[in-house]
């Protein structure tokens, strides 16, 4: 049976959210009385539905159905969780929170809220245990940290049930455990832009040269060692007391103005704008957001495959996925890739180091599925590939979604035969045929596989001895087709 969410606000975060639910198999019903939200959401969801399944590497559910509704009370009926997106205005939420409980009573409600604490939002509400901020980043669709603030007001386990239910829509619910303005990352951002402020209006930098310093430095390394691990880096071998040491005095020095706030005037506001126009008003704002997740995806897809920051979490979310839905006796699909611009040759094509990146994505799912992944690296065991057979079949574009299954020929203690299909619908574009030796990498040399990795690999490899020779299997270079 599928789940249900309500959307209360279906704006450029309430849309992100109808994108989050919908493409994990939610089904989502919205209320916003602007005439223009459908439009708006659709837009959002199209941006989404190019952009999520490239963080995937497991199948995506089936998306779920979506509706707007014309009342609060229609679109809470029988939802299994309410995210609210409204104004920030505590009047304003204070109505619609009412109007949801009484639609709703028990469900949990979850705020987007940046400015309110719970307990501001809890205020005269008939059930205050079941309201709390989850608080996102935009776009909501792509970016995993959910800041989830709960109030002493609001029942554990309404806390624990959000935070499973966000868990599995692939996100990463960051729980503040005591209540404060702006919540947590907020308070760092509201900090960096006062200062920005500054910066501008003294002249010393423009928007341009500001987003440069950021995006060419600091923020690559934010993005994925934050603040603190940083730091302790730039301490070098002796960490972070060193950079303390180094750099504490540094706190009394007037290098910021940040309890000083420039006067918020109209000279001030078109100073930032035009500004802003020159560097960035060449781009339509959808062609921004499409270059931002591409972006965001690259990135993302890199710290994944480092099972670092943000990825680790993708990672968890896809061997999660990928454990409901593992089938029995038949070849496993183990990866959806999109092939992506950096993928092509100059004839316009999928080049051949990607059938062979495609091809290790889906072994190494695999290898994952059956606990020999890199946690079993990290103990000095591994599989590795000893033999590799490729045969085109096809050709893959910018933009097709290639499907990695893998059938397994054979196995043995200390050897794994597979055959990896690559297929764009239903059309083969290229097959693998690969012999892996299980090796212990102190050693250097084989060695039986440990008893836990057999204990999921010889199910499979009985399973699949049952399954029909795949075609191709056991080809040589240049054998003619029969």
């Amino acid at each position: 049976m599928a789940h249900k969410a309500a959307l209360i606000g279906g704006g450029v975060i309430g849309g992100g959210w109808a994108a989050r639910f919908l493409l994990n198999g939610w089904d989502v019903a919205v209320f916003d009385p602007d005439p223009e939200a459908p439009r708006k959401v659709a837009e959002v969801l199209a941006n989404a539905r190019a952009s999520l399944p490239q963080l995937s590497d497991g199948p995506m559910p089936g998306e779920g159905s979506l509706s707007f509704a014309a009342r609060i009370s229609d679109a809470c009926t029988g939802a299994d969780y309410v995210q609210e997106s409204v104004g920030e205005r505590l009047d304003l939420k204070h109505r619609v929170l009412a109007e949801i409980q009484s639609a709703a009573p028990g469900v949990p409600i979850g705020s987007s809220t940046s400015g309110f604490k719970p307990s501001q939002l809890q205020e005269g509400a008939a059930d205050p245990s079941t309201i709390l901020v989850t608080h996102p980043f935009n776009p909501v669709y792509l970016l995993p940290l959910i800041e989830v603030v709960p109030s002493p007001a609001t029942a554990p386990e309404i806390v624990a049930r959000v935070k499973d239910t966000l868990t599995t829509l692939g996100l990463f619910p960051l729980h503040v455990r005591k209540e404060i303005d702006a919540h947590i990352a907020d308070r760092f951002l509201e900090a960096v832009w006062r200062e920005a402020l500054w910066l501008v209006k003294d002249g010393i930098a423009t928007t341009e040269e500001i987003d440069e310093a950021i995006r060419m430095g600091f923020g690559l390394r934010w993005g994925q060692m934050g603040l603190f691990e940083t730091y302790r880096i730039a301490g070098g071998e002796a960490g972070m007391r060193h950079f303390l040491e180094q750099f504490g005095p540094c706190l009394t020095w007037p290098w910021t103005k940040l309890m000083d706030v420039p006067e918020f005037n109209d000279e001030l506001v078109e100073l930032i704008a035009g500004q802003s126009d020159a560097q960035s008003g060449h781009h339509s704002i959808r062609d921004l957001e499409r270059i931002r997740d591409q972006n965001l995806v690259g990135f993302l897809r890199a710290l994944k495959d480092r099972d670092w920051g943000a990825g680790r979490v993708l990672n968890a979310w896809d061997t999660a996925r990928r454990e409901e839905a593992m089938p029995g006796a038949e070849p496993l699909e183990m990866v959806r890739l999109t092939v992506l611009p950096g993928w092509i040759d100059y004839n316009g094509h999928m080049t051949e180091s990607r059938y062979l990146f495609a091809s290790s994505e889906t072994t190494d799912a695999f290898l994952r599925h059956i606990g020999a992944g890199l946690d079993y690296v990290a103990g000095g065991h591994s599989y590795y590939t000893a033999e590799t057979h490729i045969l085109h079949k096809g050709e893959a574009k910018v933009g097709d979604q290639i499907t990695g299954r893998l059938q397994v020929l054979a196995a043995d203690e200390k050897r794994l035969h597979v055959f990896v299909t690559l297929a764009r619908g239903e059309d083969v574009v290229a097959t693998l045929e690969q012999m892996l030796l299980h090796v212990d990498m102190g050693a250097g040399r084989t060695c039986p596989a440990a008893p836990e990795v057999l204990e999921r690999l010889m199910p499979i490899a009985t399973a699949h001895a049952a399954l029909p020779r795949p075609d191709g299997a056991g080809r040589f270079v240049g054998q003619r087709k029969s």
